[in-house]
């Protein structure tokens, strides 16, 4: 039996599918079957399913309680293969692809569907779009083949889109398990923080108590939830400022700057995820964002509503494990410059990054006297841009240690300003222009949107359900963004398939992947699995670095917890 079938879900609820050679092209006659997740759990020799979309098929297999090993995700892939041939924006769905293989009209991507809270079941129902039949479908399988080949790195280019649709599959799970949430600690930490509630829907007692201590200090009645207003207040006063962003007023010498600090820190808590977020996210003792792999142009993930990667510390202390029960949680410990050292094959640098102690330190001793925190400032400075004052005396010295290392990330800064095409290590590709949410990425600043505790305001960029404006797209913001994109990109690129040799080491446990973003991973697992997870954590993390980028000295340390709250893992 052929180890590769690729499927097609009928409008009848059924499914036609067909086993597939190595060359993508049917290697039999194609079957009709009744119902989906019968036709593949009789089939469990299977290793590789090839269909439209991850979203459309594998919430109803888990419903049915059939889990897959692989999949080849069409739509994916055709995202990162048209950016790849430096054609992003184009619609990506399987009817667009097979439309530009046939020269017909290309449809326009169908709108994203917005995940609705409060309603489990709307989680799993597959965004609107047009499936395909099955001849249809492996027509557009059989060119992406093709395109593969015509890659600037095939092997590598293969790798990514075989490891973007792992991380398909460990969001579809993620957000079928969802992350273990007491409702009863996260109301107790609210009252605690902000107070009763008074009857009408008015402000808590806390904030209304820190409104009166804002207006009682300029002299007038001031709404610190309006910047404007606030803006207004601090010009009246003779203080000019721009924004009521923490950074631009922490430091003026105002009576109202202490209160307006602590007012923004719980305003946000109680929007962001109050008494009202509890009640719309929070179900059977389980909080399920939509987790959405491959979110933003970098290959990092979003969440699709309830603020999934925007846990603020201090509410984590309602994430509790169930009875019995532990989080592993880990965090990748330094990611970006053992990615850099990695990806510039700079000898020093790998030599550097081949050890499991503090790298900064490691690096310190090298170029900066034992300066810790000078060492940490060149090298973030290199990934993220900061050129200019200390930061360019900084990377001067980097540069004679590292020449490589900061050659590499220079290079990429110069094709992102003449246009060029940018790539990770496997090839997702930088697009030419940058938008917002990418830019927040890179620290290319943008327009704030507004409100105290906005999530611009505290720098986040790791969930979209805010939509800014356009951040500059001049050749300077492009460079910098193109910088930071080669290691934050193949950051991604490890991380995938860090979750995906994760994934299959538990597959045989009770234990669960619940949680990721970027460099942090939480598995919920039975208390007498957690060594397990945590010798597997490593071993997938030292798989994944060889995978990725092959045999290199450098080694991806993670700093592990074994926990039964997510606040203790900190």
């Amino acid at each position: 039996m052929a180890d590769r079938w690729a499927l097609a879900p009928t409008e009848d609820g059924g499914v036609e599918l067909a086993p597939l050679g190595p060359d993508g092209l049917p290697a039999g006659p194609s079957l009709r079957e009744p119902d989906l997740a019968r036709a593949v759990r009789e089939r469990p020799d299977v290793v590789r399913w090839v269909w439209r979309s991850t979203s459309e098929v594998y919430p109803r297999l888990l419903d049915a309680g059939v889990r897959v090993d692989r999949c080849y995700d069409v739509e994916d892939a055709e995202t990162l293969l048209l950016g790849h041939e430096g054609r992003s924006g184009e619609p990506r769905s399987a009817a667009a692809a097979l439309a530009r293989l046939r020269g017909g009209p290309v449809p326009p991507d169908p709108p994203q569907r917005s995940a609705e809270p409060g309603a489990q079941s709307s989680l799993f129902e597959p965004r609107a779009a047009a499936g395909l039949p099955l001849a249809d479908l492996l027509a557009v399988y059989a060119e992406q083949q093709r395109r593969h080949e015509r890659a600037e790195h095939p092997a590598r280019m293969r790798l990514l889109t075989a490891s973007e649709s792992a991380g398909m599959l460990v969001a579809a799970e993620m957000n079928r398990a969802g992350l273990p949430w007491s409702a009863q600690v996260h109301r107790a930490l609210l009252d605690d923080l902000l107070g009763e509630r008074y009857a009408g829907g008015g402000e808590p007692r806390r904030l209304a108590e820190l409104a009166d201590e804002v207006s009682a200090a300029f002299g007038r009645r001031v709404r610190p939830d309006l910047p404007a207003d606030v803006v207004k207040a601090f010009g009246q006063a003779g203080i000019r400022v721009r924004s009521t962003r923490r950074w631009e007023i922490q430091s003026l010498d105002h009576p109202a700057v202490k209160p307006l600090l602590e007012y923004k820190k719980l305003y946000r808590i109680r929007v962001a995820h109050g008494w009202s977020w509890l009640q719309d996210w929070v179900r059977d003792g389980r909080f399920r964002p939509e987790f959405l792999a491959h979110g933003t142009v970098t290959g990092r993930w979003v969440t699709n509503g309830g603020g999934g990667l925007q846990i603020p510390k201090v509410i984590r202390r309602a994430v509790v494990a169930d009875p019995g029960w532990r989080f592993v949680v880990a965090d990748a410990d330094q990611m970006e410059p053992r990615v850099l050292a990695a990806i510039s094959r700079d000898p020093g640098l790998m030599e550097v990054a081949g050890r499991e102690s503090d790298l900064y330190q490691s690096v310190s001793d090298r170029a900066f006297s034992g300066d810790r925190d000078q060492a940490k400032l060149a090298v973030l400075g290199a990934v993220y841009g900061q050129t200019s004052g200390d930061g360019l005396k900084n990377l001067a010295a980097l540069r004679r240690r590292f020449p490589r290392a900061v050659e590499y990330v220079d290079e990429a800064a110069r094709a992102g300003k003449e246009g060029r095409l940018v790539r990770t290590w496997l090839g997702r590709t930088c697009p030419p222009a940058v938008g917002a949410a990418e830019a927040e990425e890179a620290g290319i600043p943008v327009d704030d949107p507004g409100g105290p505790g906005g999530p611009a305001e505290e720098d986040s960029a790791d969930d979209r359900q805010w939509t800014p404006g356009y951040a500059s797209t001049d050749a300077r913001a492009r460079g910098r963004f193109a910088r930071n994109f080669v290691v934050q990109g193949s950051a991604a690129d490890w991380t995938l398939l860090l979750l995906a040799a994760l994934r299959r080491a538990c597959a045989d446990m009770a234990a669960e992947l619940v949680f990721f973003q970027h460099d942090e991973v939480i598995v919920h697992c039975p208390r007498e699995e957690a060594d397990t997870v945590v010798s597997a954590i490593r071993e997938a993390s030292d798989l994944a670095g060889r995978l990725t980028f092959g045999e290199t000295p450098v080694r991806f340390p993670f700093t592990t917890a074994v926990v039964e709250c997510y606040a203790d893992a900190k």
